[in-house]
């Protein structure tokens, strides 16, 4: 009896030892499985940081998109099994209504000449949803079918480039073994599309911010040169008259009093004329009364003086409260349109009337400026502009889309000139006015 007692204690404790050496297999497993997840993770997010560190350190537009593929292919290849060389991937961008693609790693030349509408299958779901589309079967896709390089894929990952409400565009990436894209490379993908989504839009602002530099300094250049031509063809002729004419004066003054006061009688209404001249320019180049008292009463001050310095009639039809819901850039914007309008009319066109108009209807301020004058055919003046010394029209279609407007010059050689311009008071309208159809 003592025996079997003693046999039986003893295979239970063998057992508990098995058990316990099983338990701490299980254990020791499952630490270094934490651990390789651990780590797995740690160096997704040390791809992450480098991704994210070399887009954002370029403002060149094509090289965010060539980096951002060299940045998947180098990620996925520090990924586990090294099937990388085998994901094929591409930047699709909108060129009007159909995307093109931007650049691509593993498409054949015929593929980067096609063009997709994207309004099918897996790319039409992804840019319609916003959200990551998957597909295990590009053969049989409408559009995917289209492009070789596919031909050969199991699955294909369609990630939208969104910002806002606005789609730029998609990121495709394609591999032959069905399971290759596992969670962590699909996160690996989002993340890569989020940066250069970002990139991308850092690039497209700073680019547009050296073209609005340009362009202002185009701007300002030309306005020197309007003022160094309106300088000469105005007061600096006249200042050369009136030395002249003083000199004639005081030979004649030797020979005929009478003759010499009328002279001097002349002399006297040019100096005065150029004072008018000189005022009118300073009053154009900065009109204080526009930041005091604003648009309208501006403009009412400039049809004075154009009056009392050329002759020319401006009839200001508006009222102060139309542009009081303008804002002080526009307002002065807007009294430049109206400043060079009526100077090319009373240059160009040798106008006797101009009629400047102001009113507005819900969101939408209009501008009119009409005059009587001789009139021109737009077309052939824009088509021998390059030809011309005179940037009129250049200037308003410029000054016009600072404030995301919308310019109509309607003219015919002898019947004047209709100058029409629409400004959005919101950027729901500014968006809506450049839409193709917009009626205000």
């Amino acid at each position: 009896m003592g025996a079997t007692i003693l046999g039986w204690l003893t295979n239970q404790n063998r057992s508990s030892k098995a058990e316990r050496r099983r338990s701490d297999k299980l254990k020791l497993a499952r630490m270094a499985e934490r651990e390789q997840r651990l780590e797995r993770q740690n160096k997704r997010l040390q791809i992450i940081f480098r991704l994210t560190a070399a887009l954002n350190a370029t403002l060149n537009y094509e090289r965010v998109l060539e980096l951002g593929l060299d940045l998947v292919d180098g990620a996925l290849a520090e990924q586990e099994d090294g099937n990388s060389s085998r994901t094929k991937s591409a930047v699709f961008l909108f060129e009007g209504d159909r995307l093109r693609i931007a650049s691509a790693r593993g498409f054949s030349m015929g593929d980067l000449r096609t063009t997709l509408p994207g309004k099918e299958g897996i790319i039409a779901n992804a840019l319609d949803g916003g959200d990551m589309c998957q597909t295990n079967d590009p053969a049989l896709d409408p559009e995917l079918k289209l492009l070789t390089a596919l031909h050969i894929s199991r699955v294909v990952i369609c990630i939208p480039l969104t910002v806002g409400l606005k789609v730029y565009g998609l990121m495709l990436f394609a591999n032959r073994r069905q399971d290759y894209f596992n969670k962590d490379r699909l996160l690996l993908l989002e993340t890569v599309a989020q940066q250069v989504m970002i990139a991308m839009q850092n690039a497209r602002l700073y680019g547009e911010l050296e073209e609005e530099k340009e362009r202002i300094v185009q701007i300002q250049d030309e306005e020197r040169k309007k003022l160094a031509r309106d300088l000469h063809d105005g007061p600096t002729q006249s200042v050369a008259a009136i030395a002249m004419r003083v000199n004639f004066a005081r030979r004649l003054m030797q020979r005929d009093t009478k003759a010499t006061i009328e002279e001097l009688k002349k002399i006297e209404d040019l100096a005065r004329q150029t004072t008018k001249e000189i005022r009118q320019m300073l009053f154009t180049l900065r009109p204080l009364i526009l930041e005091s008292k604003g648009l309208v009463p501006a403009l009412e001050q400039l049809a004075g003086k154009m009056k009392e310095a050329y002759r020319q009639n401006i009839i200001i039809q508006a009222s102060p409260e139309v542009a009081e819901t303008l804002d002080a850039n526009k307002q002065t914007v807007i009294f430049y349109i109206v400043e060079e309008a009526i100077t090319n009319a009373r240059k160009h066109a040798k106008a006797n009337h101009v009629w400047v108009r102001m009113r507005r209807k819900g969101d939408i301020s209009t501008l009119e400026v009409e005059d009587d004058g001789v009139g021109f055919n737009v077309g052939a003046i824009d088509v021998n502009y390059a030809q011309r010394g005179s940037l009129g029209l250049v200037n308003l279609r410029e000054r016009v889309e600072l404030i995301n407007g919308l310019l109509e010059i309607d003219s015919v050689e002898g019947r004047g000139t209709h100058i029409f311009v629409t400004v959005p008071l919101t950027e729901k309208v500014a968006e809506r006015l450049h839409r193709p159809g917009f009626a205000a």
